[in-house]
């Protein structure tokens, strides 16, 4: 296990590589990042409303324990998410590696290109395929959905700092594993944290509140209300509550 120092250098060299990627490669890896993240999502879903009549309120905490594997993937196979983005890139921001322009332009990139991929989860998988529109599943798909939704702005906006400061932790502590089952461990527990606390993700919200829309559970300002709020949080979950305290605290430019 690397260093907290060593784990800062190379989350800095990790984000100056995001910011070169072509704009094909960022786009493609946009699209994977929000699928990946909506599969896990869907998971969590079908586990959650399958062990419902049997385990009770502790299916939540079994769908939990499954959803990580989309972050593990992104991470470990290839893919770009935004909430990771919002820590990675940041830190190479605050190193003075990159411009704000160059911060924001791959925000606003990885973004467009999660909410695609996420959408397609959802309509295709979701509502297409069928595996959130009827019975159990389409029941546990608009109820996350109206429990998202039901948060005021300023809950939802919190929710997101909580949840993008695990997704931050589960980064660092990739970033500073030494082998893949490290880099699972270090990813998996973050992860499953924050889904069991009921933390807001913008990028799984992207997919849960649409497939609830294509049920006609939802509509399209209360995602766009809730995506707008809970974005918002995960910045500040990701690039303050992460990047920057770590930065400030691992960070000695003698030694640069």
């Amino acid at each position: 296990m690397k260093s907290p120092e060593e784990i800062l250098n190379a989350t800095i060299a990790i984000g100056h590589h995001k910011i070169e990627k072509s704009f094909l490669a960022k786009a493609i890896l946009g699209f994977i990042g929000g699928a990946m993240i909506s599969l896990g999502y869907l998971l969590y879903v079908r586990i959650a409303a399958s062990g419902l009549e049997t385990f009770g309120a502790f299916s939540s905490i079994l769908g939990a324990c499954a959803f990580p594997i989309g972050l593990i993937i992104i991470l470990m196979a290839g893919g770009e998410l935004i909430t990771g983005n919002m820590m990675a890139v940041s830190a190479t921001f605050f190193a003075k590696k990159i411009s704000l322009k160059d911060l924001l332009l791959n925000w606003v990139t990885i973004t467009i290109f999660n909410i695609i991929g996420a959408f397609f989860v959802a309509f295709v998988f979701g509502h297409f395929l069928g595996l959130t529109s009827s019975g159990i599943f389409k029941e546990e798909v608009l109820h996350v959905a109206q429990a998202k939704i039901a948060a005021s702005p300023l809950q939802a906006f919190v929710s997101g700092i909580g949840c993008n400061w695990f997704v931050g932790l589960a980064l660092w502590l990739n970033y500073g594993a030494g082998d893949a089952s490290g880099k699972v461990l270090g990813i998996w527990f973050p992860v499953m944290t924050f889904v069991a606390l009921g933390f807001q993700h913008s990028v799984a919200n992207a997919f849960v509140i649409p497939a609830a829309i294509f049920e006609g559970g939802a509509n399209w300002l209360q995602f766009i209300q809730n995506f707008t709020f809970v974005y918002a949080g995960n910045i500040i979950g990701g690039a303050v509550f992460v990047s920057l305290f770590y930065y400030l605290a691992f960070h000695h430019p003698e030694h640069d």
